[in-house]
């Protein structure tokens, strides 16, 4: 008998209507206040390869992010923002601090601030449960506004330098989404990838100094016609996904359809996919508690590393965001164990555009030149050895020859002296 696929799966595969429809509750009466209704993350049509990295990165944040390129109008910013209604729940501190038990478990009791020690003397929690949430980062950011800066009123006022938290600090233990990444400022995509790699980042104002933790889901979007993104930078990225036009008559149908009755009655619309988006975030957090479990099939892994090294990648980070998508997929079907089919599947995401062109060929000629390099130390070993060979050879030569003459004198001195006597 053939093993069910998870129901998450089942539901990101399918690109069938909700089944189930609260009609009671679409009938609102207007109050004349908006509300945030977000388009249904498992709504959007098609599209499965982008749903499933940007399930996959939540469900496993060692994945590195998502970056998704893609023409304008190809629902991806729509995609993450639909994220949200997935999203899990997180401990996140209550403290203005950022301290954590954790702290306590690796510093001690000096490891947390005085309020958060008598908190836990008191045997009062210092964390609370918190949905994830979405950070998005706005493209005129500075880079005070990112990682964090002086507080201007406070500096003026008391005369003291202090250190306000950034939207990288904020976006720990949430999603940070940065639209048109490839037109963000360098210096500050640089510090939103080193704090995001590293999980905490410190900020440096004179002689003021803070570290604040970054552990944070980062996907970006870009439309490959306004600009590429630098080779180092989308490098560090664990899976591209290439967005395309959906080609299928009858899909391109139904998203208009789709868009139609989300604009006309949002909140009928949502609710109908209410019983979905619900399921499928508690296959999230499934899926991300039973992560830590995952382990890999035998052989699996030095199969796949097979595949990097005949793709040529240099790379390390490619096998690192292969075998943790594999894991998060792993999880997400309810298994425990990655086999090679999950890691065929999240391959090409994690592998694409891993190769450059101008590295290949740098590497080539490097090795060319090391060749020619190692050809004219080895000839001139070889000249000096044949030269040092001749001289020894010459120096026995001479050797015999004396030793000959040595040999023939002395010969001749007792001749002579056996004619005299």
């Amino acid at each position: 008998m053939a093993k069910r696929r998870s129901q998450l799966l089942e539901i990101l595969y399918s690109n069938g209507p909700a089944a189930a429809v609260i009609k009671a509750a679409a009938k609102n009466k207007d109050r004349g206040l908006a509300s945030e209704l977000r388009y249904p993350f498992l709504a959007i049509v098609g599209q499965t390869e982008m749903k499933m990295a940007l399930l996959l990165a939540l469900i496993n944040r060692a994945i590195g992010g998502v970056l998704l390129l893609g023409a304008r109008g190809t629902a991806k910013t729509t995609a993450v923002r639909g994220l949200i209604d997935l999203m899990p729940v997180v401990e996140r501190s209550t403290c203005e601090y950022g301290c954590e038990p954790e702290d306590v478990i690796l510093y001690g009791m000096s490891g947390v601030c005085k309020d958060c020690a008598t908190k836990l003397g008191m045997g009062d929690p210092i964390t609370e449960s918190e949905p994830m949430r979405l950070v998005e980062l706005p493209l005129n950011s500075r880079l005070e506004d990112v990682v964090g800066g002086v507080n201007e009123r406070v500096a003026m006022e008391q005369k003291r330098l202090m250190v306000e938290r950034g939207i990288l600090s904020q976006a720990d233990q949430n999603l940070l989404y940065i639209d048109e990444v490839n037109l963000l400022d360098p210096l500050i995509m640089d510090a939103i990838l080193d704090a995001a790699a590293q999980g905490q980042y410190t900020v440096r104002r004179g002689p003021v100094a803070s570290t604040y933790r970054s552990r944070l889901t980062l996907v970006g979007s870009m439309n490959p016609e306004e600009g590429n993104l630098r080779p180092q930078i989308q490098d560090r990225f664990g899976l591209r996904v290439l967005i395309r036009g959906i080609e299928n008559l009858d899909e391109r149908m139904e998203i208009y359809h789709r868009a139609v009755s989300y604009k006309n009655k949002p909140y009928k619309f949502v609710l109908d996919w209410s019983h979905e988006t619900e399921a499928a975030r508690w296959e999230v957090i499934e899926a991300r508690k039973r992560l830590p479990k995952v382990k890999f099939a035998d052989g699996v892994e030095k199969e796949a590393i097979s595949w990097i090294q005949a793709l040529k990648i240099d790379s390390h980070r490619a096998e690192m965001t292969l075998f943790e998508a594999g894991r998060a997929l792993a999880a997400a079907d309810g298994r425990l164990e990655v086999t090679i089919e999950d890691l065929r599947t999240v391959a090409p995401m994690a592998l694409r555009q891993r190769q450059t062109e101008t590295a290949q060929s740098f590497f080539n000629a490097q090795q060319k030149e090391d060749k020619t390099i190692k050809a004219i130390i080895e000839r001139k070993a070889k000249s000096a050895s044949r030269k040092a060979r001749s001289k020894k050879t010459a120096e026995r030569s001479e050797q015999s020859i004396n030793g000959a003459l040595s040999t023939t004198e002395s010969d001749n001195v007792k001749k002579s002296e056996t004619q005299v006597n």
